[in-house]
């Protein structure tokens, strides 16, 4: 058995921060998929009991330890491996405050946003997906205007804090009706850096579940 193992499906970002960051610092892990769209696995009773209470994925089992929730995750992992992690107190609030943006404001609106628009049966009302995208059209630019000083959210190297912000970034333009990389040009230049790391894959080839069954 692998040293680490990642509750996760291919569609979820919020599980993809925690398998890229696997990946990136060359961990030794294994997925166990976790079918959310078929059975709606994570609200089982079975699954709330024995793997995550809050019936959500990424939970990451090492050892004895279940962790769930990304920013955990990615803090756990960087604490551990020495790899993309803020230095110093300052540097870590600074980390702490772009993830929770990002939970919050960025991917807190675009994951919904996607799943209501490409993969909810039915699709979600207009009006919703209105407001969601008016609400995401600010805070990406948000992302973008602290971009165009720096390679990375807190300066010249990546932490955790983007690895949070790219949750959702590397999915198929198609998925969401619009192009983030290409009306946030320092977003993808961004992306584009974030790509070249070694290690780096992208959600579909790195977790199991794509494509989806009928769809």
């Amino acid at each position: 058995m692998s040293e680490y193992q990642l509750y996760c499906f291919a569609q979820s970002g919020n599980a993809y921060r925690a398998a890229l960051m696997l990946n990136l610092i060359g961990a030794d892990w294994e997925p166990v998929f976790v079918d959310f769209f078929a059975k709606g696995q994570p609200r089982t009773p079975e699954f709330r009991a024995n793997v995550n209470e809050m019936g959500e994925v990424p939970v990451l089992v090492h050892g004895a330890k279940k962790l769930s929730q990304s920013g955990v995750i990615l803090t756990y992992l960087a604490e551990r491996s020495g790899k993309f992690q803020p230095n110093g107190e300052d540097e870590r609030l600074e980390a702490l405050r772009w993830i929770i943006f990002d939970n919050q404001k960025v991917n807190g609106f675009l994951g919904p946003y996607r799943f209501l628009r490409t993969l909810a049966r039915p699709p979600g009302d207009p009006a919703v997906l209105a407001f969601l995208k008016g609400r995401l059209d600010n805070n990406i630019a948000i992302v973008d205007k602290r971009l165009s000083t720096q390679p990375f959210v807190l300066g010249s190297r990546p932490t955790i804090a983007d690895l949070s912000l790219v949750a959702y970034l590397y999915y198929p333009a198609d998925e969401f009706g619009f192009d983030i990389a290409q009306e946030h040009k320092n977003i993808g230049a961004w992306l584009g850096r974030m790509r070249a790391l070694p290690g780096w894959k992208h959600p579909y080839d790195l977790m199991p579940g794509h494509p989806l069954p009928g769809r």
